[in-house]
């Protein structure tokens, strides 16, 4: 009897373990200078929302929703992977935009997820409709009291056009001598993004390695890389910044261990 408590608890603590790597939810905060940055928008906080997949946090995303509001952020970026190919359900991860779009102006590029669902038209009218701005292979201008700043996004390689392409159509006409934030789901093109002049990037994608070692990182990459990098945290490439979310969920029946599930917080100060 006493061996079958101790299997009874050992499973109960082993679901439980599990449980909470997929649903506590995890702030990270950055404190960023950058010379470029207007003076007027010094402390412009930015949320970032990766890889949300087709993990739920709360009825209609109420959990995510409200850690994102109380960080009362100027800015919401998402970057790709909104939706998850094999387990598709749109409206789960709109729930949660519809909740962000009450918070603050936000900014969406797509994943390679959104790509390999062919809906992904659909899924940027639908977005476009509750007010988000789809950034595809284009560019914005952001103003925040009285300064402005300029927000780049381009689509997934998956889509079929290189980095180099969408970062030129992003680019065309853009003036360059403002600061420039950019949208790109996948990190590991930083030298391209540096290449062209970016002075910050926001990134998800490799979900901090899905499975992490406490102290040491991400054990492997959507790749089967073993110990990869360029895959979270803050990164300083040249002239340029990069941001590298862990994500919110998982892809298929993947499950994140020692890597819970990310909300990236990002104050922006001027030199």
């Amino acid at each position: 009897m006493k061996k079958l408590i101790k299997i009874v608890v050992a499973l109960g603590a082993l679901v439980g373990f599990v449980y909470i790597n997929q649903q506590w939810l995890q702030l990270t905060k950055y404190a960023i200078v950058a010379k470029k940055l207007p003076k007027k928008m010094d402390g412009l906080r930015i949320v970032q929302i990766s890889d949300l997949h087709h993990a739920r946090f709360g009825e209609k995303q109420s959990q995510l929703i409200q850690q994102v509001k109380k960080q009362k952020p100027d800015l919401i970026v998402i970057t790709g992977d909104l939706v998850d190919r094999y387990n598709y359900d749109l409206d789960r991860s709109l729930d949660a935009v519809r909740g962000f779009v009450k918070i603050a102006p936000v900014y969406y590029v797509v994943g390679n997820h959104e790509v390999s669902t062919n809906d992904v038209n659909h899924i940027k009218e639908k977005l476009t409709e509750l007010g988000v701005h789809v950034l595809s292979n284009s560019a914005e201008n952001f103003s925040m009291n009285g300064a402005t700043i300029q927000i780049v996004g381009i689509d997934d390689p998956l889509s079929g056009k290189t980095t180099d392409e969408m970062l030129n159509l992003a680019l065309n006409g853009v003036d360059k001598t403002k600061f420039q934030i950019l949208l790109a789901h996948r990190p590991e093109y930083y030298e391209n993004y540096e290449q062209h002049g970016i002075d910050l990037t926001f990134n998800g994608h490799a979900h901090g390695g899905q499975i992490r070692i406490p102290g040491l990182g991400g054990l492997v990459d959507h790749r089967l890389h073993l110990f990869p990098s360029h895959i979270d945290g803050v990164e300083q490439i040249g002239n340029m910044t990069q941001i590298i979310s862990r994500g919110l969920g998982n892809s298929g029946s993947t499950i994140r261990i020692f890597n819970r599930p990310e909300i990236v917080v990002t104050d922006l100060h001027a030199k």
